[in-house]
């Protein structure tokens, strides 16, 4: 018995694929549509697109999962999120669970902004409901893209639910008692972070090879924002170049390549960071409960490292030198989020 050949079973019927092996090793793959005479019409690369001329010309209605939310979702769960970084990936897939169980079933062309505004005002979770609908909203940008629909985006003109910046400002009371109570590691790191204004999740992975010159590179993983941080001329080192230096030289005798590691020359991680960190806290909140200081108490127990960030902001006195350390674009995301105290004031008399 012949074998059947199963190349085109995941196809409708009359669709067909061919592949073509190119010089660069890569292998072209197109869709065809064969009519009754045997001629074959191409229907493009893109296997959505080319189901959807197939639809047209077999004069049928447009595939069910390329017309309702739950294989847009997929699709862009399997072509778009990949893409993304891996902070981004994480919020993205969590946003779509709470999406899904509301919009799988429904047709794409069938949401309109009173479901939208629906869906904003059921959530209880009223900033995680921004970011969600934010999220639906470039799902739908990108099913326009892929020929999916052409409806006008129903999450433009939305309103959003009110939201509070973090307004936690860590004094020079609250850090030296966090910091006083930090292992060395934690300490290395408390400061790189306050020196050169990066994320959490940055200043984990800087490495020893990302110093050239007088500078330490660093290329932000949530934006992919490119800076060069001065450390100093060659007359004399900033704190930042003395801290690299420092840590550069207790690391001497490891080989990692990283900066902030611990005494057995482990790179670290942001669990180590959260348990070195959650341990020097309570430490620091334990003492102040028994120095019968509970406002200082409840103050250390609200910081959180990634308040470092702001603390930098804050305390540099040129917003315009804040928001290029912290690698904005604009100086009103500086303003309005990080820069945590108030402007400096003259008495009366």
């Amino acid at each position: 018995m012949r074998p059947r050949n199963t190349e085109n079973r995941d196809l409708p019927p009359g669709m067909v694929r061919r592949k073509r092996p190119r010089k660069n090793g890569k292998v072209w793959i197109g869709y065809y549509y064969r009519d009754s005479a045997g001629k074959e019409i191409p229907l493009g690369t893109d296997l959505s697109k080319a189901r959807l001329k197939w639809a047209e010309l077999e004069a049928k209605e447009k595939p069910a999962d390329l017309t309702t939310m739950k294989g847009i979702f997929d699709r862009y769960v399997r072509d778009v999120i990949p893409k993304k970084g891996e902070r981004t990936q994480k919020d993205n897939m969590a946003e779509l669970k709470q999406l899904r169980p509301t919009f799988d079933e429904a047709p794409i062309d069938s949401i309109t902004p009173f479901n939208i505004a629906g869906y904003r005002d059921a959530r209880s979770a009223k900033v995680r409901a921004n970011r969600e609908i934010a999220l639906l909203s470039h799902v739908f940008n990108m099913a326009r893209e892929w020929g999916l629909t052409e409806r006008e985006n129903p999450c433009q003109g939305i309103r959003k639910n009110k939201e509070a910046p973090r307004d936690y400002y860590a004094n020079a009371v609250v850090w030296d008692a966090v910091y006083g109570m930090a292992e060395l590691e934690l300490k290395e790191a408390m400061d790189l972070a306050y020196l050169t204004g990066q994320r959490p999740a940055d200043v984990i992975v800087m490495r020893i090879d990302d110093v050239e010159g007088d500078y330490l590179l660093v290329t932000q993983g949530k934006t992919q924002q490119k800076l060069r941080i001065l450390m100093g001329t060659k007359e004399a080192e900033n704190s930042l170049g003395k801290l690299i230096r420092e840590i550069t030289e207790r690391n001497a005798c490891h080989p990692s390549k990283y900066l902030l590691i611990n005494k057995h020359g482990k790179r670290m991680t942001k669990g180590m960071l959260r348990l070195r960190w959650d341990k020097a806290r309570e430490k620091a909140r334990e003492k102040a409960i028994e120095q019968s200081d509970p406002i200082l108490a409840a103050k250390i127990g609200g910081f959180q490292f990634r308040d470092i960030r702001p603390k930098a902001a804050s305390e540099i006195l040129d917003i315009g030198d804040a928001s290029l350390l912290l690698g904005h674009s604009k100086q009103e995301i500086t303003k309005r989020v990080y820069r945590r105290i108030g402007a400096t004031a003259k008495p009366s008399k």
